[in-house]
């Protein structure tokens, strides 16, 4: 019988990857939590210079924005781990989402507090001020941070996202992200605003965590150590080599995006140690710790934005993949 010629090289072939092991890259869906910055540059740099594809992984990054639900997308198995928030793990398992916080990419929650200069001097200054605040921080930093500082629940107005309010008047203070409003208002009003990052006056939550179903944690756990590792990697090349790579992707994902807000991000994100400070300085970037997730599980028991008897904290988290990677800037 004569074999046709195709079907004899499609056979070797066949035999030559079984005989040598050859296997494809498993696939791996990462989801933000917002449209693609500075602040995801380390996901994409792992991407960009082929970091996940030499950890045996096919990684895709979706982008977040404001209307799309991470959790909800975890939860239905749309993707595999979600950039979100120890916060959000442990509320979500409140809701039944079992979700199990692996790394944390960032040591530090990039929220600040940004005022006028001639009006907010210390933390103390903010008594009397109409703070601007979104409704997410209803249920997270507010309830903290009224506590703490013994404000009233009357000084708080929604925060629309529009800076111009806060710069037509000093009696205003407004929430914002570390690298972005402080940026933009600095740009369009002219001034260097009073900024004060809520993660140095005891708000202790991680932040851009990788987030996973615990089904997956258990089925895959290879993956999840094999994308935590090379994310790391990621990002000490980001901020400590040529990011050039991962800023085209983040400008292909979200063509909003400018050179000098990026080049701000990278700026603030290595001032502030947000990566590879804190624990990350001596046990490596995204180390999470039994300590910290415990001081901010007692927190929100404490605030009452958590029910104990609903949320079984070892649950939440695990540090089975960070404790051996080790990657230092």
């Amino acid at each position: 019988m004569t074999i046709h010629p195709l079907r004899a090289l499609l056979f070797s072939v066949a035999t030559l990857a079984a005989a040598t092991g050859a296997q494809a890259d498993e696939k791996f869906i990462y989801q933000t939590n917002w449209f693609a910055q500075a602040e995801h540059g380390g996901f994409y740099q792992a991407l960009a210079d082929g970091t996940y594809k030499k950890a045996g992984l096919d990684v895709t990054i979706k982008q977040g924005g404001s209307q799309v639900n991470g959790m909800q997308l975890l939860a239905a198995g749309q993707v595999d781990c979600f950039m979100g928030y120890d916060v959000q793990s442990l509320k979500g398992w409140e809701q039944g989402i079992e979700s199990v916080t692996v790394a944390s990419a960032f040591q530090k929650d990039p929220q600040v507090l940004i005022g006028h200069p001639e009006t907010l001097k210390k933390m103390e200054d903010l008594k009397g001020k109409t703070i601007l605040i979104s409704a997410d921080a209803n249920s997270t930093y507010w309830p903290w941070l009224k506590a703490t500082y013994h404000l009233e629940e009357s000084q708080a107005r929604p925060y629309t996202f529009n800076i111009q309010p806060f710069i037509a008047d000093k009696n205003v203070v407004q929430q914002g992200y570390l690298s972005s409003e402080p940026f933009a208002i600095e740009k369009e009003a002219k001034f260097k605003p009073t900024v004060f990052l809520l993660s140095d006056y005891g708000w202790s939550p991680y932040s851009t965590t990788i987030l996973c179903m615990a089904k997956t944690v258990k089925e895959r756990p290879k993956a999840i150590a094999a994308f935590i590792k090379a994310s790391m990697e990621g990002w000490k090349s980001y901020l400590y080599g040529d990011p050039s790579a991962a800023n085209a992707l983040i400008k292909k994902d979200n063509p909003n995006m400018t050179d000098d807000l990026i080049a701000n991000g990278i700026v603030k994100l290595k001032e502030t140690g947000m990566v590879f400070g804190g624990d990350a300085a001596k046990l490596g970037g995204g180390v999470i710790t039994d300590a910290r997730m415990k001081t901010t599980y007692d927190m929100l028991v404490k605030m009452k934005l958590l029910d104990p008897a609903k949320v079984d904290l070892k649950k939440t988290y695990t540090t089975q993949f960070v404790k051996d990677i080790k990657v230092l800037p």
